[in-house]
């Protein structure tokens, strides 16, 4: 049976578990559901519950009101395996490689199956919000995931898509900055920890 919580988000109760959605595209903030890549990796998507709260931040969502995602065990394996095989897919991209035949199978065997459907709230007219329909909400997400990491890879968007220049960070982000100088996934986390080394590095060197 798919698991239904009751006690708080993880994330209430660790930040570090707070999903960052600053990648720009939905393959990318969930490649970002498991953090520091580069040591020891941050699961964020530790359950099932976790991912269901993932779709459900992501707007990725079929449920309505207060109504959890019916996520399963399965459901997290699942992901967990697409996730990976998503970003080493991305990664080869970046670096002009060939992926592994395995992750490209796996990428593709998931975009296959059938996604979210966009419906129209008739009860919004005229200006009515946007609502996804599938006969399987957890699936139909991963699968409308799988699917954006097909059409951001093949799509010349693939060469706005940067790691993030903390040495201590492993996000992947579309860069939509006017100039493309964006050297940071977020300003709020790195860019600011880079701006107060830099103010610390240069107090140093200015002491006597």
């Amino acid at each position: 049976m798919p698991r239904v919580s009751a006690t708080p988000p993880a994330s209430a109760a660790d930040p570090m578990l707070a999903f960052p959605f600053i990648g720009g595209r939905p393959c990318l903030d969930f490649v970002a559901t498991l953090g520091r890549r580069h040591a020891t990796p941050l699961e964020r998507l530790p359950d099932p519950d976790a991912l269901a709260r993932w779709i459900d931040e992501a707007g990725l969502s079929t449920s309505a009101g207060d109504e959890p995602v019916r996520v399963t065990a399965r459901d997290l394996t699942g992901a967990r395996t697409l996730r990976e095989a998503l970003y080493r897919v991305v990664r080869a991209a970046m670096d002009g490689t060939a992926p592994d035949p395995a992750d490209v199978d796996r990428v593709n065997e998931e975009a296959a199956r059938p996604d979210l459907a966009p419906q129209l709230a008739e009860s919004a007219y005229p200006q009515p919000p946007l609502r996804w329909k599938a006969d399987r909400a957890a699936p139909a997400a991963l699968a409308t995931v799988a699917r954006d990491a097909v059409l951001l890879v093949s799509s010349p968007l693939l060469t706005r898509v940067k790691k993030c220049e903390n040495p201590e960070c492993s996000l992947l982000f579309l860069d939509d900055s006017q100039a493309r100088r964006r050297r940071w996934c977020s300003m709020d986390r790195c860019g600011n920890l880079a701006k107060v080394a830099g103010y610390r590095s240069r107090s140093r060197a200015a002491t006597p």
